[in-house]
């Protein structure tokens, strides 16, 4: 028996992140028992676990899913726990020793925020170098750095960058909190002299940033910086080093940067050793005090860190007809390119992002007004340099200004969020692998920080509309449930102050709140983010805790909703106000002018898809509060919910059952959603309209997500494969067919000759439709986790075999342990079915010939059946 995963909160040995408390979570494995018999955890003061804060005894009902431990927490402290594990067979087993440690907390803030002297409006403005020279007397025991810079920091100690971390301190609400983060600078520090240096960067909350473009400001127009050094030595003594106004300013080499636009840096204006004990700091202005007012409170983390996940090596050069020189990656990612370089002094560096070549040569006008450079000026040493204060959305790169361009100097740093992959499907079509693989691309490309829609062009924010229709298969891809919560405080943050409105892209950008209303916010499907992530994410973890957090949010959403559709007379249904509708779908044929913005609303009245959402936010209101024992909650939501289904089906259905609208999304939504009983009905006439477009989708972003799920979990399973296996347009294939390595915004981004069909709207990265996995995973490949016992505690196990695959199979580490389904067709036209249950788990297996049921245990299980 083996102990894995230990996490507190969601996240491996957290350090300094915001905690209201502490849930602690592991996973057995490696045991022949079957069922948890008893189980302890421990927290101490001491990594030698013997000053015990808390024992919660052998007790046979503790949950791996999580465990909030009933302790009161202090600031500044690290404890330590453990678990001990004893299964129904008698084996035992203990994790390792893990840990957390609390932030300041309550604690209040000795350190000012100080900012430069000079003026610093706009993204040429002068960019700083801030730093603190100190000397420590005695022997150090233990430090931390407690931070944050606007609009994105770097630390250094004594000449060395500290962690890993990039674009810190991320994206968030800036005038409803600014978090700090925490950093361990023991080892940083010298019994001596020290220095510690910041470099500043516009960022998202200083630069150009946002999507609504005449009304996007910057949260600040003021470089700033707040840090605290907390040393304490081994006698037991402590010290505390704030930024104050004795802090000493000097510009830096970043001569522009925004995010859109990418970096200028001039090598040649580098301080050397600014960050070391010893310079002479003559030149160097004294920094002032500043009361930062237009931002929100200092708390702690919630992001997770955005690090280098990953390192990719070009594939080619290519000199274009232009005579450019441009580097394949050989994948669509988001991150940077590192150089080494050799160059005589003053050489300008310019590198240019681009996700396709047009006609052979390099192109980015998709990208928009984001120019996505990254510009270099030489002071003619040898270097290896990276942009580091933005990221790019690319392919392709265009080198200008480089001698000898050797690709060997080149190296793609793939950078998103720290999340842990945890989910997997392969089949025997190598065209569907290349698919799921696609997936995964789009989820690392925008998942970091914030879940934006695109990460290329001058837009690349948190559209809530993408978030919640992807988020169930986010889920099964990675463990994002940490990720999730610090973008759904966001979003709460942004509802408090829009009257419990959901913004369409959160963080908005916008400062004027009670502007916000139609495309800025307030549409179904994008809003209703509030009430489906929160619940999406249950689902997966079986942890309760983002429920209890997101509760108000959840009501504070259908009650704007319900006070909307009474102030405009409709009742129960929702048809007034500006929608997105079924955003993207190909059947708005009504419109006369496809390229108005109104041909993307799809065919589908709004009206019929946002009272539909309004009814399913209005259950899932009710099923939170099932959860959290709320009755009155619970009974009041579901009420409202069925009042809906009956006004909808009172407007958009005929007595016989058929729908009144004759779009394949409005059939979709009828079937998901459960808006009518005559089940058979939606179905047959479904078929029907795929039939008469040739088994071919004409869905946008509420149908899609829904479409082959509806067709599998209703009967009609071969028709979902028809449809899933189209490799022309519009499919899920076609792209793969045009050597796509993400997912693209659009059905037809790229046109059968190569051609992008739009440059005004246009992503390769974009990756809501990348949704389709999640039919991969719960229907192909028939894993369901259960709402009677979320987290896959409880299984149903439903695989859906098709003879247009000779196999598929799919896993995923769960929370409680790893998870597996599959089958394959055997030689005499049998199916083998293979299915792994987790310890302390159980399953059903529903088989696809005949829906027998099988109760499972855990370990793997085989079955062989005729089809």
């Amino acid at each position: 028996m083996k102990i894995t995963s230990c996490k507190t909160n969601h996240i491996k040995n957290p350090l300094g992140f915001h905690m209201d408390n502490a849930v602690v979570s592991w996973i057995t494995c490696d045991t022949g028992s079957k069922m948890q018999k008893s189980a302890q955890v421990i927290v101490c003061a001491d990594s030698a676990m013997q000053n015990v804060i808390y024992d919660s005894g052998i007790k046979s009902d503790l949950d791996s899913r999580g465990v909030c431990l009933p302790i009161n927490l202090s600031p500044m402290t690290r404890y330590y726990w453990t678990v001990a594990v004893t299964g129904d067979s008698g084996d035992t087993a203990i994790s390792e020793v893990n840990w957390f440690e609390t932030a300041k907390m309550d604690n209040l803030w000795a350190a000012e925020w100080i900012t430069p002297s000079w003026k610093q409006s706009g993204d040429y403005c002068k960019h700083p170098y801030i730093r603190k020279q100190f000397p420590l007397t005695k022997k150090i025991a233990k430090a931390r750095a407690y931070i944050s810079g606007m609009g994105i920091y770097e630390l250094y100690i004594n000449g060395n960058r500290i962690g890993d971390e990039h674009l810190t301190p991320y994206c968030n609400t800036y005038d409803a909190w600014v978090q700090y983060q925490t950093f361990d600078i023991t080892d940083a520090l010298l019994q001596g002299e020290n220095a510690v240096g910041v470099m500043l960067a516009n960022g998202w909350a200083k630069g150009r940033f946002g999507t609504f473009r005449r009304v996007n400001v910057p949260y600040t127009y003021h470089f700033s910086l707040i840090c605290e050094i907390h040393v304490s030595y081994d006698d037991g003594s402590t010290e505390v080093i704030g930024t104050d106004n004795s802090w000493k300013c000097n510009t830096s080499p970043i001569l522009f940067d925004n995010i859109y636009d990418g970096v200028t840096y001039d090598a040649n204006l580098e301080i050397p050793n600014w960050c070391k004990p010893g310079l002479d700091e003559s030149g160097w202005e004294n920094a002032k005090n500043i009361v930062p007012f237009d931002l929100g409170q200092l708390m702690a983390r919630l992001s997770l860190p955005v690090k280098i996940m990953e390192e990719i090596k070009p594939i080619e050069i290519i000199t274009t007809q232009k005579g450019e020189t441009v580097l394949d990656m050989g994948q669509n990612m988001v991150g940077w390119v590192r150089i080494r370089i050799n160059e005589p002094k003053g050489t300008k560096i310019t590198i240019s992002h681009g996700e396709i070549m047009q006609k052979d040569v390099f192109f980015n006008e998709n990208l928009r007004s984001a120019k996505a450079e990254y510009i270099y000026i030489s002071d003619g040493t040898p270097q290896e340099i990276e942009p580091r204060f933005t990221f790019y959305g690319f392919r392709y790169i265009k080198v200008e200004g480089i001698s000898s361009v050797d690709i060997n100097d080149f190296t793609a740093c793939v950078l998103y969020s720290d999340l842990e992959t945890v989910g997997n499907i392969t089949t025997s079509d190598n065209r569907v692998n290349k698919l799921f693989e696609n997936v995964i691309w789009g989820q690392k490309g925008n998942f970091l920080d914030v879940p934006t829609d695109c990460n290329q062009r001058d837009e690349r924010m948190g559209w809530t509309g993408d978030t919640q229709i992807f988020a169930g298969t986010a889920m099964f891809n990675m463990s994002a449930y940490a990720f999730y919560v610090k973008f759904m405080h966001d979003l709460y943050e942004e509802q408090k102050l829009c009257g419990g409105l959901v913004p369409a892209v959160v963080p908005i950008f916008v400062k004027d709140r009670p502007q916000v209303t139609g495309w800025t916010g307030g549409g179904c499907a994008w809003s209703d983010c509030a009430t489906v992530v929160p619940w999406e994410t249950y689902l997966h973890t079986g942890d309760v805790s983002i429920l209890k957090k997101q509760y108000q949010s959840m009501k504070d959403w259908v009650d704007w909703v319900t006070k909307t559709c009474k102030n405009d007379g409709t009742g129960y249904l929702w048809t007034e106000g500006f929608q997105f509708g079924d955003w993207l779908a190909l059947d708005g044929a009504a419109v006369d002018d496809p390229t108005s913005p109104e041909s993307r609303l799809g065919g589908t009245d709004v009206g019929y898809l946002a009272s539909a959402y309004y009814k399913l936010s209005a259950q899932l209101v009710s099923k939170a509060a099932n959860v959290l024992g709320l009755s009155d909650d619970e009974n009041h939501y579901a009420e409202l919910s069925d009042s809906i289904k009956d006004a909808i089906k009172q407007k958009y259905f005929a007595a016989d059952g058929s729908c009144n609208i004759q779009t394949q999304t409005a059939h979709v939504v009828a079937l998901h959603f459960d808006l009518i009983d005559n089940r058979e009905q939606i179905l047959s006439n479904l078929n029907v309209l795929l039939e008469k477009n040739n088994m071919h989708l004409l869905t946008g972003f509420i149908g899609t997500p829904y479409l082959c799920r509806s067709l599998s979990d209703n009967g009609a399973s071969d028709n979902a494969y028809r449809l899933f296996f189209n490799d022309d347009y519009p499919s899920w294939l076609y792209p793969v067919t045009m050597g796509a390595t993400t997912i693209w915004e659009r059905w037809n981004s790229v046109l059968p000759n190569g051609e992008l069909s739009d440059t005004t709207m246009n992503s390769l990265n974009h990756y809501a439709y990348g949704s389709i996995a999640e039919w991969m995973y719960r229907n192909m490949c028939g894993i369901n986790p259960m709402e009677s016992a979320p987290g896959f505690k409880e299984i149903l196990f439903k695989p859906e075999p098709n003879s247009r695959l000779g196999f598929a199979k799919a896993e995923v580490n769960t929370a409680m342990g790893l998870v597996r389904c599959g089958w394959k067709y055997n030689d005499d036209g049998s199916v083998t079915i293979e299915a792994e249950v987790p310890f302390n788990a159980k399953a059903i297996l529903l088989m696809p010939n005949n829906n027998e049921k099988h109760e499972l245990m855990a370990g793997v299980h085989k079955f062989t059946i005729a089809i």
